[in-house]
């Protein structure tokens, strides 16, 4: 009979299976776990099996504990600590990356101290959902500030060097080769002078002359989009929604070019114009005319929205206020109107110099607004409800023209010299006393404007073109999905649909944009009011209280009575316990030593 040989000399002995796995790398944060086999990676902690005579047993519960239930203490709860993971290592950096405060609150769009007083459980609930989703985006947004790879700069002068004296050409040299492309200058004299316009992804320039030069190019690499001669006196120029598409504000009529220099059409509703503003989020054109009439065009569809008689004579001064989209007008007697498509009068007029008002000019964010009048005198004013004057400044020879920068930079034209003023930072209005930078042209000043996402300030003059440079003028990041400089033919077509789906309405268009999320309470009071009277009855009202039945000889006509009776007590107390809250509390204080007075029973 045949015996299975045993491990000896002759036959090798079989090779454990722990052993023969190759040894997993332990890393820094894992810790060796009693337990495991030599050579073998930590694993999941295996359950011990109790035995039954070491577990303690259950106390039996009497008989009144099926009616009645013990209450337990609230378990405490623990600091979180390191967390482990399925191999039983610990996380070194467990939790979320800590995010500092103060950029989470420049991120934050929702004002918490404005409480709704009477808002339903329901209503409540969704803003609570609301302001979570707004942090949780706040707190994103400040985790992805860590993206943004460039920074702003500006110009400082060495031991207190005044840096109105630094040449472009100084500029140009201490710069790379990039930046200092950018500084160029088109003579351009026999077709001058020229209005110009920067498209919203600060890639594309567009100028016109007076003598009917029309012009488009890519001014980065200064790639020639088309060159025509309208044969007419061009007044101003603007890029619409993107490159493709031009407006023209020719001596008789409005006409639109494409980026070839074919003309698509030509508007005579809108006859004379003057000046233009194009507003990206509407798809409005507003146009400003000889005979005082401010149109609106709405490009999308091709109609006018509102045609505004300004009842002050010829407009030939008008810009933007980039955060609400309302339009600012300047007139000959000194006053400054601001204008919406909704309504046929102005929504604010505000006198600021003595004599015809020559410039304006609105900053990114809304709150200030610049003025230059025929008094020489260059204003700031707090567009934030009370329209005061911040700060002036007399100037030798009166600014034709004005501009802010992204960054809150004010560029002024004053004949041939362009002067600069800087603040403090972005949100703080320019400071007057000392220009930032100045720079003396070959010709007078006729067009100012600030490159989108470049330290560029662009000038058209009677001797043609010039491209500034600037320091910490512009925004050195942008949105790729908003104003991407990069994109394609393909991508600009995507964001068109999109910027049309998106189109904000013509009649939204007020002061406080921020009032479109408020609820008009008189309004939805007066509406309920006609709502009821129409009805004959209250659909809102509160049902008369109807107590239940109840058991056992409690549903007695006295005690519904009584039930009613403390209900209707119980309102009436809340009543009178708001309306005291909502009197202001008067106390006259008495002279010291006076005798009381048989009437003071009455004194409430």
């Amino acid at each position: 009979m045949e015996t299975v040989p045993k491990p000896g000399s002759n036959v090798p002995p079989k090779k454990d299976r722990l052993q023969a796995k190759k040894k997993k790398p332990r890393r820094y944060w894992e810790q060796e776990t009693t337990g495991t086999a030599a050579g073998a990676s930590p694993g999941p902690p295996h359950k011990r099996k109790r035995s039954r005579e070491l577990r303690p047993q259950k106390p039996k519960r009497n008989d009144t504990s099926k009616k009645f239930r013990i209450s337990k203490k609230p378990r405490e709860l623990k600091s979180p600590g390191p967390q482990r993971t399925f191999s039983g290592a610990q996380d070194p950096f467990a939790g979320p990356a800590p995010v500092n405060v103060e950029v989470v609150r420049k991120y934050c769009r929702i004002d918490k101290s404005k409480e709704l007083p009477h808002a339903k459980t329901k209503t409540r609930s969704r803003l609570a959902v609301a302001e979570a989703q707004e942090e949780e985006t706040s707190v994103r947004a400040a985790r992805s500030e860590l993206l943004l790879a460039e920074e702003p700069g500006f110009l400082e002068g060495e031991d207190g060097e005044d840096t109105a004296k630094i040449r472009q050409a100084d500029i140009v040299e201490a710069v790379d080769i990039a930046s200092a492309a950018k500084h160029f200058d088109l003579n351009l004299r026999q077709f001058g002078p020229y209005r110009l316009n920067y498209s919203r992804t600060g890639r594309h320039l567009a100028f016109g002359g007076r003598r009917g030069h029309v012009a488009a190019l890519d001014w980065v690499t200064k790639k020639l989009m088309c060159e025509i001669n309208v044969m007419e006196a061009v007044r101003d120029i603007r890029f619409l929604h993107s490159e493709a598409l031009l407006a023209v504000a020719q001596n008789r009529w409005l006409h639109i070019y494409d980026n070839q220099g074919i003309e698509l059409h030509c508007v005579r509703r809108c006859d004379r114009v003057t000046r233009l503003e194009f507003l990206p989020f509407h798809f409005l054109l507003a146009t400003a005319s000889e005979t005082g009439f401010l149109t609106y065009l709405d490009v999308s569809v091709g109609k006018i929205v509102a045609a505004l008689n300004a009842r002050a004579g010829r407009l030939s001064v008008m810009t933007q206020n980039p955060y609400n989209a309302v339009i600012h007008l300047g007139h000959s007697n000194g006053t400054v109107s601001l204008w919406s498509p909704a309504m046929k009068e102005p929504l604010v007029k505000i006198l600021c110099h003595r004599g015809g008002v020559r410039a304006v000019a609105v900053d990114s964010t809304g709150m200030h607004m610049a003025t230059s009048g025929l008094d020489h005198q260059l204003k700031l004013f707090d567009l934030r409800g009370t329209f005061q004057p911040l700060s002036t400044r007399t100037l030798p020879q009166g600014a034709g023209h004005l501009a802010f920068s992204q960054r809150g930079l004010l560029a002024a034209g004053m004949g041939d010299v362009v002067n600069i003023w800087a603040g403090q930072r972005k949100a703080s209005p320019p400071s007057l006393e000392q220009p930032y930078l100045t720079h003396r042209l070959s010709g007078h000043v006729h067009g100012l404007q600030f490159c989108p996402y470049e330290d560029v300030l662009g000038v058209g003059h009677s001797g043609g073109i010039t491209s500034m440079l600037v320091p910490g003028a512009a925004e050195p990041n942008f949105d790729g999905l908003e104003s991407n400089p990069y994109r394609s033919r393909k991508q600009r077509q995507e964001w068109e649909v999109k910027a049309l789906l998106e189109k904000v309405p013509a009649e939204l268009i007020c002061l406080d944009p921020r009032a479109l999320a408020e609820v008009d309470v008189i309004s939805l009071e007066q509406a309920k009011k006609e709502r009821a009277e129409r009805l004959g009855y209250d659909p809102d009202a509160r049902a008369p209280f109807q107590p239940k039945p109840k058991q056992k000889g409690r549903s007695s006509t006295a005690s519904l009575v009584k039930r009613k009776r403390k209900v209707m007590d119980q309102e009436h107390r809340d009543k009178v316990r708001q309306s005291l809250e909502q009197q202001p509390q008067k106390q006259e204080a008495k002279p010291t030593g006076a005798r009381p007075s048989a009437l003071d029973r009455f004194v409430r």
